[in-house]
């Protein structure tokens, strides 16, 4: 019996990097699934896989910024497995940018993956859980969820307002049963830090810059693998968390301790 046997989880944004590797590890643990991503290739290619090791998973192509798909991905949850134990709000977009430098449409593209599809997710999650005695949200923050940085402006406003809604909601619905937290990501190494200009808008990175980067500021010297963070959101998700909720876990190498 895994962690998770018997639950029910929606995992967002689950086609690479920490939503891949989340699925993956609750698959292991047991769970059901609904997976969701824009790829559909790659997200047939993650159910096969979660499959493979004898779990329950159904992949739903979903663009979590409208509405009707948000919709569609918690109406599969139901039909195919009745129930909603766990959603892991995974899906986000890392944005660059000042106040001053940030377009408009920048910015409302941030807001509207990062937070507002977030809040869609648990307000049809919600009454839900409500009705089932109890149930976890898992929202995906960042360490900057906590402190700030330079030219992320956008990213982190929305990273903020990730971690106060995460508290909001766990003191809204504690006593339903729900508990509410944030898994807060450092630098993890998925396949943005391969994006061209992720680090100074002109030349790709390659491996050996992406490591040299991480070992300069970084005390563990390192990014996390992405199993790291999905292990922290296991944790959160499941039952060995009973009595966490309203929780900001920070999962960055020590980037914010100093």
């Amino acid at each position: 019996m895994g962690k998770l046997s018997g639950k029910t989880a929606i995992i967002s944004g689950a086609t690479s990097g920490i939503g891949k590797a989340s699925a993956l590890l609750f698959a292991n643990e047991g769970a059901d699934l609904i997976i969701t991503g824009r790829r559909a290739e790659l997200g047939k290619d993650v159910q096969a896989a979660c499959v493979s090791v004898g779990a329950r998973c159904v992949f739903v192509e979903a663009d979590h910024t409208r509405a009707e798909d948000c919709a569609r991905v918690v109406d599969a949850a139901l039909r195919e497995f009745g129930r909603v134990d766990i959603l892991y709000n995974n899906a986000g977009i890392v944005t660059r940018g000042t106040a001053e430098t940030t377009e408009e449409s920048v910015w409302q593209e941030t807001f509207d993956l990062n937070v507002t599809a977030l809040w869609r997710m648990c307000k049809l999650v919600l009454p839900i859980m409500k009705k089932q005695g109890g149930g976890a949200i898992v929202n995906c923050g960042s360490d900057w969820s906590v402190v700030a940085g330079k030219d992320a402006f956008p990213y982190i406003a929305s990273k903020g307002a990730v971690a106060m809604m995460t508290k909001s909601m766990a003191l809204d619905f504690a006593r339903d049963g729900i508990r509410v937290n944030a898994v807060c990501p450092g630098d993890t190494f998925v396949e943005r830090w391969m994006e061209k200009g992720y680090f100074d808008n002109s030349t790709p990175v390659t491996l050996a810059e992406a490591i040299k980067e991480s070992s300069a500021y970084i005390p563990l010297g390192r990014f996390a693998e992405p199993v790291e963070i999905a292990r922290a959101v296991l944790f959160l998700a499941s039952d060995d968390s009973s009595f966490v909720t309203g929780h900001l876990l920070l999962v960055d190498g020590g980037n914010t301790a100093g």
